[in-house]
Parts: structure tokens; C-alpha cells; sequence
């Protein structure tokens, strides 16, 4: 008899292994029961009363659900009740209120220019020298021309004094005293025209002092030492802008031009607002001064012009700012956010709270929007409170769970019986900056 020699998947080796099956098959039984029992346990308890099935399991109300279910986190602001500042903005352009271009009125080499470029300067200040010794000799020689001429006219007076005491002895004839006469008036037109050639000469001589016509504020200079200046220059010699006051030029739409007309034609200046680019910081404050005499008709806009002092140059010639003009102050108004404003078929809504802390859907009319705030014409009271944040998965009755916004937060603090008012024009704005560049 043959004998069989035992291979690698012996009895001897599967005996060997059985224990660790039987270990590993028994694990895996714990590890599926553990699971079973857990999906078990976390599944949700029939709501409203209903029985086991799907009849049973259906009949509870999830979130958003009439019936009690989930409360939804919202946050809400109440209805205020006060004065509502209401601001049209637009993009102005700072206009200096004068620019002079300062330019040489005789001709000349420049022999000075004392000034510092950006410098500020007061009128009457000198801004160059040209060379003044041709225009004094041109004034010395009028001088001398005019004091000659002065001598003649004395000389033909005192002629014409005595030829009238010999004709009144008959002694000379009247055609002589007439002809004296007659060179008196000569030598006195003469004299005149030498005053005013004299005259000439002396302001000539001044305007070699080339002085700032106006204060401001100096450009780069365009004109070196040295060089020759003529009053044909198309080049000037360097540029003055007033900066202080200022001005601001932008336009509005025409439908706003009856309100602002309105607020300028009344005893009360009409506040304005310069704001930088990002509308983060307040540059400047000033107050409207004038509107344009005709609307646009390409654009259907009008210009206004506002004036600011500018004490500390904040805005400067030429410069692009956000302008926020306060056209009036709606009083005794309602109003809410206006992120509580949802609409519908129907039309505009907010959701309420009532009494037990539920969702009412409520129909409202609305007016003027200003500064993220809506005035509310119809629908709602004082005190009353809305939903700002987690509306989407709102219905009527949906139980809430409330969170104070901040802003109910500001207003259950400032509340003074009837509810608390928005803040008063400027009060919103940031503090102007030490630094005014953008």
C-alpha cells in the first residue's frame, strides 16, 4: 500500500486555523448587531398621535410644520417708530472754487523765482522777477520827457499872463493873446500825454514783480532761472488753485429735483456729505449751495454744486468722491430692515412674532428705503417684532426659536416707551480720519 504524504491544505492545518475563524466570525456578528440595534433605537418616534405603518409615521410635522414640530432659529428687530433721515447719493467731482494760470505780462529774462512748488500762498505774493532795468529806463526817460514838457507849459503861461496885461494897455494885438493861448493849451496836452507814457513806464516796471493774483495753493513750476518770458506765453508760469473753500460738482435725477429744490429755498442749510471711494470714511462736510438753471436732456439729470471749507484739505481739485446729500427727515415713521421684507404673489410681507413665539405671515405697504431700513406705510405697529435672518424655511405657525439680532439688542437699550428711533442724520457716518488720502 502506497502511503500519502500530507500537502499544504491538510487536515493537520485546517485544525490549526478553525479557532481563529470562529473567533473572527463571531466579532463580525457583534459589530452587525451593534449597528441593528443603534439604526433601532435613533429612529424617530411617531408624532401626532399616529399609529405604527406609514399612515402613522406620516402624520407628524416636520420643521416648518404647523403641528409643533422642530422650532426654527431666527433672529428679529423690531418695529421702530421715529425719525428716518433720507440721503440721495451720487459721484461728485472736487472743483477748485478759482484756478489762475500766472503768466508773465511783460517780456523779459526770469531772473527770481522764490516760491516753493505745492506751496500755500497769500494774494499779492511774488511768484518770479524779470529783469526790471529795461522798463526803469523807459520810466526815467518818460520822467525826463514829462518834466520838460513841464517847464514849456510854465514858460507859455507866464507869456500868456503878461501878453493879457499889455492887451488890456492896447498895447499888443488880440491875434497875439490868441495865439498864446492857443500854445498854452498845446503844452497842457502834451503834458497829459507825457503823465500817462510816465504812468505806463511805472507799471510796466510793477508787473517785472509777477505777483499771486489770488490766495491757494501752487502747481509745479513750468518755467526756469534764465529763461525768457514773454506776455504771449502759452506756457504759464506756474498754476494757483483755491483749495479753501472748495467745491463739489454732481448731478442728480430730475424726479429728486423737487425735494432738493424744496430743502434750499427753506431758512435751514441742506447738509452734505464728501465720502471716499469705498463709502467707509467721511472726508469732508459741507452744505449744498446752488443747482444748475437746466436738466440734462442726454442724461434727464441736473448739477449741484456744494461748498466745504476744507480747513484740512482733505479733498482735492479734481478728485472723485461719493457725495450723500440729506434731502429731508421723514418724522414719525415706522420702519424695519429691510432684509426682513420678503415678497410673494400676493406682495410684500414679513413674518411676525405673536404672543407664543410662532411665525405670522402679515401682508405690508411700503414706502422710502434708506440705510438698509424700509418705512412701513401699512400693516404693522410699534413694538411689533419681525424676522430678519432664517425666513426661508419659515410658515405660518412655524415655532421659533429667537436669537437676538444686534440691532434689537441697540434698541431694547435705547427704548424710551414707544420705541427707539434711527440714528439722526451723521450719527451712522464714520469719524473723519487724521488721514485723508483714499
Amino acid at each position: 500500500m502506497t502511503t500519502m504524504t500530507p500537502s499544504n491544505g491538510s487536515p493537520s492545518k485546517l485544525r490549526k486555523l478553525r479557532p481563529w475563524l470562529i473567533t473572527a466570525a463571531a466579532f463580525a456578528g457583534v459589530v452587525a448587531l451593534s449597528m441593528w440595534l443603534h439604526r433601532t433605537s435613533s429612529a424617530p418616534e411617531p408624532q401626532g398621535g399616529g399609529g405604527p405603518g406609514p399612515r402613522g409615521a406620516m402624520s407628524g410635522r416636520g420643521p416648518g410644520g404647523q403641528g409643533g414640530g422642530t422650532a426654527i432659529t431666527v433672529s428679529v428687530a423690531p418695529v421702530l417708530k421715529g425719525d428716518l433721515p433720507v440721503h440721495y447719493h451720487a459721484l461728485g467731482t472736487v472743483t477748485a472754487y478759482n484756478t489762475v494760470n500766472v503768466r508773465a505780462r511783460v517780456n523779459g529774462q526770469l531772473l527770481k523765482v522764490p516760491f516753493q512748488e505745492g506751496q500755500e500762498v497769500k494774494a499779492g505774493d511774488v511768484l518770479a522777477v524779470i529783469d526790471p532795468r529795461p522798463y526803469q529806463a523807459a520810466l526815467d526817460q518818460a520822467v525826463g520827457t514829462l518834466q520838460q514838457n513841464q517847464a514849456q507849459l510854465k514858460n507859455a503861461q507866464i507869456d500868456l499872463a503878461r501878453y493879457k496885461g499889455l492887451y488890456a494897455e492896447d498895447s499888443i494885438a488880440k491875434q497875439t493873446l490868441d495865439t498864446q493861448e492857443a500854445l498854452v493849451r498845446q503844452y497842457e496836452g502834451t503834458l497829459r500825454t507825457n503823465q500817462g507814457q510816465v504812468d505806463d513806464a511805472k507799471l510796466n516796471l510793477e508787473f517785472t514783480q509777477v505777483r499771486a493774483p489770488i490766495s491757494g495753493r501752487l502747481g509745479l513750476r513750468q518755467v526756469d532761472v534764465g529763461n525768457l518770458v514773454t506776455s504771449s506765453d502759452t506756457t504759464p508760469l506756474v498754476v494757483i488753485t483755491q483749495v479753501k473753500p472748495i467745491s463739489v460738482v454732481f448731478a442728480l435725477p430730475q424726479q429728486q429735483l423737487g425735494t432738493v429744490a424744496r430743502q434750499l429755498s427753506g431758512s435751514q442749510p441742506v447738509p452734505v456729505e464728501a465720502l471716499d471711494r469705498n463709502q467707509n470714511r467721511t472726508l469732508a462736510s459741507g452744505v449744498l449751495k446752488t443747482l444748475d438753471n437746466q436738466i440734462d436732456t442726454t442724461t434727464g439729470t441736473v448739477k449741484l454744486k456744494a461748498a466745504f471749507a476744507n480747513t484740512d484739505q482733505a479733498l482735492f481739485p479734481n478728485q472723485f468722491v461719493n457725495v450723500r446729500l440729506l434731502a429731508e427727515t421723514l418724522h414719525g415713521v415706522l420702519s424695519i430692515p429691510a432684509n426682513a421684507v420678503q415678497r410673494g404673489n400676493d406682495g410684500t410681507y414679513v413674518y411676525l412674532v405673536d404672543k407664543d413665539d410662532k411665525a405670522k405671515r402679515q401682508l405690508v405697504e411700503l414706502g422710502t428705503s434708506e440705510n438698509e431700513r424700509v418705512v412701513v406705510t401699512k400693516g404693522l405697529d410699534a413694538g411689533q417684532r419681525v424676522v430678519v435672518e432664517g425666513t426661508d424655511r419659515l410658515r405660518d405657525g412655524t415655532r421659533l426659536h429667537i436669537v437676538a439680532s444686534d440691532e434689537e439688542a441697540r434698541a431694547d437699550a435705547s427704548t424710551d416707551g414707544e420705541g427707539a428711533s434711527p440714528k439722526p442724520f451723521g450719527s451712522d457716518a464714520p469719524a473723519q480720519d487724521s488721514g485723508k488720502s483714499e
